[in-house]
């Protein structure tokens, strides 16, 4: 019995990529960022080898924890994004094999007002905002327009994503969700519009607060990816979080949903404990969502913090032929003046039983990798991008 699990710590960028500037991220570094909090301590990701991957630095390395010499027993490299683009859906897409030549559409000025007449008449209530916003920002805005009206609050931001915000006793979660099932069906062709977000929100003005229950429609990935080829070799794939979400359920076995970091380590610790063949696929969201978004560098330290407290847990639960793969999908640096994602290289962290100690893999192409790894694991002919790294770590 053979098992990976893949972790993303969405948004966890570790130092700008070359092209950043064009993206207009030059000298973001969300790792550096946190780590200005009295907050941030990472000892266990230490022993894994996270400090030695290829540019990594962080504020405060005078913390007792930080200058302790340690030997990882872990392999690590930092990985480059080769995809156009910087936001969730393409970078979940590079890690599971597919690079995108071209950047998914942004909406800078709002949606055609051609799309939101449809949208309007199909869903039976008007639209209001349409511009690009935070999320915490929206609601406090338009959050008493929209429960004196009803009207929903559609909104974008620097990334491929239409969003849907309603309060919960206005719009049931479930009618908001029917909401973003006809928004997904008209954003495709030659709109091509990444992802629809459902985001429920409750209280009373001025203290409008996001609930937990949002949810993401992604586009259909365009080409195969792991999971397909993981699934179709009859092995299981598992997804814990929004993975399902991100690729549209094609090529999941069995998934389930999480509302924060905490339950998303919890459930893939349940999956830990059953016997299976194949990968658990877990994205924790809360670094992204909660703190990098809000330009939150304490938040966010914090829940990296958090991660590595539970990391022991994670370590013990593995078996002698399982992989544990930690990684990233892009930066969002919380104390640039922008909220939105910023062009990041990401970690790779890979540890187990099997895998060799302290190997620097440097710094490698593309997130793919990552994919052609897993499936060399698997003994599966790889029809994807990348190169597999399995003959250097085992």
């Amino acid at each position: 019995m053979k098992r990976v699990f893949l972790i993303v710590l969405d948004s966890f960028g570790i130092g700008e990529m070359p092209d950043a500037a064009n993206y207009g991220d030059a000298g973001s570094n969300t790792v550096k960022a946190a780590s200005t909090s009295k907050y941030f301590r990472m000892p266990n990701m230490k022993k894994l080898g996270f400090f030695n991957i290829d540019g990594v630095e962080i504020e405060r390395p005078e913390e007792d924890w930080a200058k302790e010499e340690v030997t990882p027993v872990g392999a690590y490299a930092r990985m480059t994004e080769t995809s156009k683009g910087k936001d969730t859906t393409i970078g979940h897409w590079e890690i599971a094999g597919i690079v995108s030549e071209s950047p998914l559409p942004t909406f800078p000025d709002g949606f055609p007002k051609e799309l939101l007449d449809v949208f309007e008449e199909r869903t039976g209530r008007k639209v209001i905002c349409n511009k690009p916003y935070s999320g915490t920002d929206v609601i406090r805005d338009y959050g008493e327009e929209h429960v004196k009206t009803g009207a929903l609050i559609v909104y974008t931001s620097a990334d491929s994503v239409f969003q849907i915000a309603a309060h919960e006793s206005v719009v049931p979660i479930e009618q908001l969700y029917e909401y973003c099932e006809i928004a997904r069906e008209i954003c495709e062709g030659k709109y091509g519009v990444g992802r629809v977000i459902a985001r429920p929100f409750e209280g009373k003005a001025p203290d409008f607060k996001r609930t937990s229950r949002r949810h993401d429609y992604s586009l259909v990935p365009p080409n195969t990816t792991m999971l397909d080829q993981l699934l179709d070799a009859g092995l299981d794939v598992l997804a814990v979080g929004k993975i399902n979400d991100i690729f549209a359920g094609k090529g999941i076995g069995e998934m389930v949903r999480t509302a924060n970091n905490a339950e998303g380590i919890e459930r893939t610790l349940e999956y830990m404990k059953r016997d299976f063949n194949g990968l658990c696929f877990t994205n924790l969201v809360d670094f992204d969502m909660l703190y990098g978004h809000r330009n939150d560098a304490e938040g966010y330290a914090k829940a990296l913090t958090y991660f590595d407290e539970r990391l022991p847990e994670l370590l013990a639960a593995l078996k002698e032929d399982d992989i544990l793969m930690i990684t990233a999908d892009h930066g969002c640096d919380p104390v640039t003046p922008s909220t939105d994602h910023s062009r990041e290289y990401t970690p790779l962290v890979i540890y187990g039983d099997k895998i060799k100690k302290n190997i620097n893999l440097g710094t490698r192409d593309s997130f793919s990798d990552i994919a052609a790894t897993i499936l060399d694991y698997f003994n599966v002919d790889s029809k994807v991008s990348g190169k597999s790294l399995l003959s250097e770590i085992i």
